[in-house]
């Protein structure tokens, strides 16, 4: 795009072509009212008080493009009279329950309602019966909604659920004398007003991840969360600035905290909050805040007998839900007393980084989820997005819904809630192991092979075949219904129920299954007809590409291939390559330490079992802080290292205390802050320098960028060649949590515990004639477990997964480094 100027009431400014005037006017400090826009999603026109005049022609800010030279006013009389007809059909029937509102302080209804100067009613009209609904983890109030759809956008335009739509609301109509007599733009509004609600589109059932994003965007109290509701004023917390300790994404958020009660003074968490226009969260982000380890007091015993086991051990194993100034401590231990570091995620994602960097000459990937967003042909391998990392998928869908994008999704696990996002992205179902040959595929398909070694092009070229898949595409059905609804009898005021029949078209997913022998992918995927014409479709006029790979990858028997692959592809195609690392702080630990493979004869357990444990799960020898209980560091998939508070207090001793004791002299964690090592991309910044915030723009001040250094590269680009029967068939799980569960942490935040089992799909419990009230013994050639069975509705396929989060599952002890294996299933 080209930068242009404009002139906003008087300021020249300085924006992108193409750029909405509202967006603009917001980054140079420019106030204009806007209730129902979101920025990253589309205009929905639904408050329509972002009025202005552009060159003389009145327009609506959220959905007017900047040109070169144009002259902006936002205000003019008949503006003005437009603002203030808007607030005030906003204001009708509008209960007054502020003093009790859960949205009272930070309302915009209040505050647009006070900064236009609403201190009349002109209009009125009969009010109907709208009783509140519980949708779970969300309370919606629909006599506190304001129809501006901004929870319909999010949720399809960012979250890609597209759980959520307008319904008939059952009024009165307007009465007509009111459309010559108001401002034309405030009738409209109030038109739409009167006639809708906002329903889940699963009938009384909220059907969707959970994330709660909106709840977040909500301008009132209409959507809340079931569990904060009535227990706080906004005004009473005080925010504390963080990020998010449970996936890579590294969401920004902040702790809403305040006494738990008169009697107890000491902080709690009472919800979580987020920037909503510039970052989206999960449930676990949303839901999971109070995994402190709470109560704990300095215990002296248990100290020394920590120091003691330290002394005496020969290997630490710990978990990646640690900050940056945390896993440098136990590098430094390493280096002073020789110990095994022993974290085998964090290991396999640093073995898979070097590889990589043999063949792209750097220390880091060149992508991240700002280039999934503005891409506009999307691919994913080797990850289960929706639960590996949400906001990947998130990225994806808006890429998909804003873009006019289209995309592929590889992973031998069927998602409906892929499917789901678009018409315009094919899921690819292939067997487990031929994420190898996905890579293959798109170098060949995208590579530049004049720019290749001869070597690597000419074997590309022969390279053709693989295992059966099946693939998910959208087609158009008519169907008819008939609908119920009631309505209010005008002339008795009495509820009725009234039937009518409706046609409408419909988006039918449809699989369709290719069966040959096991070399079957690459037949489909080269094939002159079917996935070949879509993908032609999906290509047209695109120009950003951006591809995303996930832990599958990282643990592929062929790993070491996959990131010489996946780096051949950031070099000779046009994709950007995000990797998506698997916990809050995956790649910070693969920076920071040198990790071996395995333990020896006396480990320290750091959130992890081990001989003698330290942990902030309350289960452990010595208790340790959570890290909503910590200042320090966290690296994220966009290699950010973002800056995390302390929400509530600690009482008992830190990783530091012990490392001190030991001989490593620190007063506080953050003190490693600005050792953190610049040849590992690190800055060497004080803590208290750090910032945490977005601007207006939307450009993010966290922390900083970590810098991606050059290495030698190697002289050989040659891969492997494929093993065309290397594929795995029978019977298979996966390693991979439910949604709004990542580790032990989330699971004991009190929102979201659980117990978890073998999430298994309708298809499979047909196959195996399993119910819900199953117990089953899973065995591999590791060992086995026996776990209840779980019904997860939002995969599809004979395959089920065994979760990580449940301390209580020791999936380790039955699948290997690989996600998937092959298990036999009996009833117990």
């Amino acid at each position: 795009m080209n930068e242009i100027t404009i002139t906003i009431d008087g300021k020249e400014v300085r924006t992108q072509e193409g750029e909405y005037i509202l967006n603009a006017a917001r980054a140079n400090g420019i106030f204009i009212p806007a209730i129902c826009y979101l920025t990253r999603c589309s205009p929905t026109l639904a408050c329509r008080i972002c009025l202005v005049e552009a060159d003389g022609k009145q327009v609506y800010a959220c959905n007017a493009k900047a040109k070169n030279g144009m002259n902006i006013s936002t205000t003019t009389p008949t503006i003005e009279a437009e603002k203030r007809a808007i607030m005030e059909v906003y204001d009708v029937n509008h209960p007054l329950e502020c003093g009790v509102c859960d949205q009272s302080g930070e309302c915009e209804l209040q505050n647009y309602t006070l900064e236009i100067g609403v201190d009349s009613q002109s209009y009125s009209i009969k009010d109907t019966h709208k009783p509140a609904q519980n949708w779970g983890l969300i309370h919606y109030d629909p006599a506190l909604c304001i129809m501006c759809e901004r929870c319909i956008t999010v949720c399809k335009d960012m979250i890609g659920d597209s759980a959520l739509s307008t319904v008939a609301r059952g009024g009165d109509p307007l009465d007509a004398a009111f459309k010559a007599s108001m401002p034309k733009d405030a009738y409209a509004m109030w038109n739409k007003l009167n006639k809708s609600l906002i329903a889940p589109n699963g009938g009384d059932t909220l059907d969707c991840t959970n994330c709660g994003e909106c709840t977040s965007v909500c301008p009132v109290g209409a959507l809340v969360s079931s569990d904060y509701q009535y227990t706080s004023n906004a005004w009473e917390h005080t925010q504390i600035p963080a990020t998010c300790a449970h996936c890579s994404a590294g969401c920004q958020i902040s702790y809403d905290i305040k006494h738990t009660s008169i009697e107890n003074p000491e902080a709690k968490i009472y919800r979580v909050k987020n920037e909503w226009n510039y970052v989206s969260l999960c449930g676990a982000g949303r839901y999971g805040y109070d995994f402190e380890n709470r109560s704990v007091t300095k215990d002296a015993n248990a100290f020394n007998a920590a120091i003691e086991a330290f002394k005496n051990a020969d290997t630490i194993s710990f978990t990646s839900t640690i900050t940056n100034e945390e896993a440098l401590i136990l590098q430094k231990l390493k280096e002073k007393f020789g110990y095994r570091l022993v974290n085998n995620e964090a290991l396999a994602l640093k073995n898979f980084l070097k590889h990589y960097g043999a063949i792209s000459g750097q220390s880091l990937y060149g992508g991240d989820l700002k280039k999934v967003h503005n891409a506009d042909f999307v691919v994913s391998i080797g990850s289960a997005l929706k639960t590996d990392n949400p906001n990947a998928r998130y990225a994806m869908n808006n890429a998909l819904s804003m873009n006019k994008g289209a995309g592929l999704y590889f992973h031998p696990i069927n998602d409906p809630v892929i499917t789901d996002m678009s018409k315009n992205v094919t899921q690819v179902n292939h067997a487990p192991l031929m994420e190898e040959a996905a890579l293959y595929w798109v170098l060949d398909l995208f590579g530049d092979k004049s720019a290749m070694p001869s070597e690597l092009s000419d074997y590309l070229s022969t390279f053709h075949s693989m295992k059966t898949v099946t693939i998910q595409e959208t087609v158009d059905e008519k169907v008819t219904e008939t609908v119920t609804k009631k309505v209010v009898n005008a002339q008795t005021g009495l509820e009725e129920e009234v039937s009518e029949t409706v046609t409408k078209t419909v988006k039918k997913k449809v699989s369709k299954e290719v069966e040959v022998d096991t070399n079957g992918l690459l037949d489909y995927l080269n094939a002159p007809t079917g996935f070949s014409d879509t993908l032609t479709k999906y290509l047209a006029k695109k120009e950003n590409f951006a591809l995303m790979v996930g832990a599958d990858l990282y643990t592929h028997p062929n790993a070491a291939n996959c990131a010489r692959l996946v780096a051949l592809i950031e070099k000779y195609t046009k994709f950007s390559v995000t990797m998506i690392p698997n916990l809050a702080n995956t790649l910070g630990v693969a920076l920071l330490c040198d990790l071996d493979s395995g333990v020896g004869t006396r480990t320290i357990g750091y959130n992890t079992s081990g001989d003698f444990t330290l942990s902030a799960l309350g289960d452990g020898d010595l208790d340790m802080p959570s890290l909503n209980q910590q200042e320090g560091t966290l690296t994220s998939i966009n290699k950010r290292v973002n800056p995390t508070n302390a929400a509530v207090p600690f009482g008992g001793y830190t990783l530091n205390d012990v490392a001190s004791a030991l001989g490593l002299k620190a007063s506080l964690t953050i003190e490693y802050t600005a050792q953190l090592p610049v040849d590992a991309g690190f800055k060497g910044l004080e803590f208290d320098a750090l910032p945490n915030y977005y601007t207006n723009a939307g450009e993010e001040i966290r922390g900083y960028l970590l810098d991606s250094h050059t290495i030698e590269m190697s002289e050989d680009q040659s891969v492997q060649p494929f093993d065309t029967k290397g594929a795995m068939s029978g019977t298979m799980i996966y390693r991979a949590n439910p949604v709004m569960q990542f580790s032990p942490f989330t699971a004991r935040a009190h929102q979201l515990r659980e117990s978890g089992g073998l999430y298994v799909s309708l298809e499979m419990m047909s196959a195996y004639g399993l119910s819900g009230e199953d117990t089953v013994r899973v065995t591999t050639t590791k060992g086995e477990v026996v776990v209840p069975v779980i019904n997860d509705s939002k995969i599809k396929g004979e395959i089920g997964y065994l979760p990580t989060f449940d301390l209580k599952i020791n999936s380790g002890a039955v699948l290997g480094d690989y996600r998937f294996s092959n298990v036999t299933i009996e009833k117990v």
